[in-house]
């Protein structure tokens, strides 16, 4: 007993060993994660640099929890027998979405078919501003003043209509200097016009334009001219037959619409008459 009195106590040391040192590796976690969310960040800035509005709007569909299928499906045909969930009254709006009720003219120009929510009005209604148009033009073999005044008119069928656009070309204007008094060839012109329009039965919107100014002036007539100018318009058309319940809306535009680069030229003076589909 004595022996073993003498030994010396056994003292056993528990050491708490950290990894990587005093600070640990949490650091390099957060640090994968921050770079991570970075490189998601600068990516989503590319593509919102480098896609049309239809392509982000498709993006944005995909990533959505509320939209199962893609948006150009439909419903309806499946095996399911069931109806889309873009559609009212099973009448898909393709490549768009739901429809209102009473959705605007805009939001159905949109859809694949067009303005007309069926395509054999669709195709009436083109073949009808094409006829038009070949009425309009047709006429310029008939007599040299005609083929002049015809050098004064541009058509172009859009998703609105038939834009019948009337200009001005240096020596021969419309109207009267800074005035809304028509000249003889804008009486002319639009007499011509309101002749081809009583040929079909399209409403009819009305928008002026006019030039830049040189100088910037205390008091810029320009939204007051473009605005006569394109009232005086719709009154020459309604002397020359147009029936005034087809006029829908009569627009001044100002210099807000130039078609030509240089922004005092003359060319910039116009009248557009619209023949709505």
């Amino acid at each position: 007993m004595g022996a073993q009195s003498n030994l010396a106590p056994v003292i056993i040391k528990r050491k708490k060993i950290i990894a990587g040192g005093h600070h640990g590796g949490a650091w390099k976690v957060a640090y994968a994660d921050f770079v991570t969310a970075m490189m998601a960040f600068f990516m989503m800035m590319w593509l919102l640099n480098a896609t049309t509005e239809q392509q982000r709007q498709g993006l944005a569909d995909y990533f959505s929890p509320t939209i199962p299928i893609n948006r150009v499906s439909g419903g309806g045909d499946g095996s399911f027998s069931g109806d889309s969930i873009f559609s009212e009254e099973t009448l898909p709006q393709n490549g768009l979405g739901a429809t209102t009720k009473h959705a605007a003219q805009k939001e159905q120009s949109r859809g694949e078919a067009g303005t007309a929510s069926d395509d054999g009005e669709q195709d009436q209604s083109a073949e009808e501003l094409q006829k038009a148009i070949d009425e309009l033009l047709g006429r310029g073999g008939e007599t040299t003043v005609m083929k002049n005044l015809l050098k004064h008119i541009v058509t172009r069928i859009t998703d609105e209509g038939l834009v019948i656009e009337l200009f001005a070309l240096d020596g021969l204007p419309l109207f009267e200097d800074e005035t809304d008094n028509p000249t003889e060839l804008m009486e002319t012109l639009v007499a011509l016009v309101a002749d081809v329009s009583r040929s079909v039965t399209n409403d009819v919107a009305i928008g002026g334009h006019v030039r830049s100014k040189p100088v910037v002036l205390a008091q810029n007539l320009v939204w007051d001219m473009s605005s006569q100018r394109a009232s005086r318009t719709r009154m020459l058309l309604q002397k020359n037959g147009l029936n005034s319940d087809r006029v829908q809306r009569v627009t001044g535009h100002a210099d807000r619409e130039l078609v030509h680069r240089n922004p005092l030229a003359t060319r910039n003076n116009r009248v557009e008459i619209i023949l709505l589909r």
